[in-house]
């Protein structure tokens, strides 16, 4: 018997501020709802630009508490009242000197959940994240929402396939995983290291990626999101890389379940010759 999660995800162009951001993608939210989402999941600090790329001081001003900073608050608020889980990427301040890239996942009841502070920073021309962010100190956590175990993975995390593996050895469903990613610089990995993890570790995938060339650099944000299967396979077709979209689409978990049957891969580990792997 199936068991659909008909989940959404959003790819968005930096409007110039954080309120009108907020906004756009608080109305994303109500669409999805309107179309029967029971989830959704926003891009890489969604409520900001990407201000990485470029090194100054200023942009420190962006950064929230989680949860208690307003734009958690109010999609705390926005879950409660379309009865939706919400995945909420956001620069986050935990006291003076301390700046992570998190993402707050929030219940369909409007219960703060948890987050995830991102792992993985890189530091080259254009993405400056060491500059702003401390390395993300939370593990990999997997949370028990209202659709299923729901995990979160950001941007740059992608290339690395460990945080991958925590996330399905600890029961992850669902991975969102947020991003800022610009063409030319790895355009040509993009369909092909999430569906490679999510048949690696069998489970959905939700890749999200922002979308034009923002006020601070000349990245040029790809879009291209796209939700995708533990057969590798695109859930519905990619969104496109130019426009800002919505996209809902259908996830059948028991698929979680055949394939695992079907291909064993974690019947088949062998953790105990994987030590090396973490030497120094």
């Amino acid at each position: 018997m199936s068991h659909v999660v008909r989940a959404a995800l959003v790819q968005a162009k930096w409007t110039g501020d954080t309120g009108s951001m907020v906004d756009v993608h608080e109305q994303h939210a109500r669409r999805a709802a309107a179309q029967g989402a029971r989830i959704i999941g926003f891009q890489e600090m969604f409520n900001a630009p990407y201000f990485c790329q470029v090194q100054d001081d200023e942009h420190h001003r962006w950064a929230e508490p989680v949860p208690d900073g307003p734009t958690v608050q109010r999609m705390r608020a926005l879950a409660r009242e379309l009865s939706m889980v919400v995945v909420v990427p956001i620069f986050e301040l935990d006291g003076p000197g301390f700046y992570y890239n998190t993402a707050a996942v929030i219940d369909a009841d409007g219960s703060y959940l948890g987050k995830y502070r991102k792992h993985h920073l890189p530091h080259l021309p254009g993405f400056w994240e060491k500059y702003y962010f401390r390395p993300g100190n939370l593990g990999w956590p997997v949370f028990d929402t209202a659709v299923g175990r729901v995990g979160v993975y950001i941007c740059y995390d992608r290339h690395f396939p460990e945080g991958w593996r925590a996330l399905g050895l600890a029961g992850a469903q669902i991975v969102y995983n947020p991003s800022a990613t610009s063409r030319g610089l790895s355009s040509y990995l993009w369909k092909l290291e999430q569906p490679a993890a999510a048949v690696a570790n069998e489970y959905f995938v939700a890749a999200i990626n922002r979308v034009g060339v923002e006020e601070y650099g000349d990245n040029d944000f790809y879009g291209s999101s796209y939700f995708v299967d533990p057969y590798g396979q695109f859930v519905g077709d990619p969104a496109g890389d130019a426009d800002e979209e919505l996209l809902v689409r259908d996830l059948d978990l028991e698929v979680i379940d055949e394939v695992r049957r079907k291909w064993a891969f974690y019947r088949d580990r062998r953790p105990d010759a994987y030590g090396p792997l973490t030497r120094p």
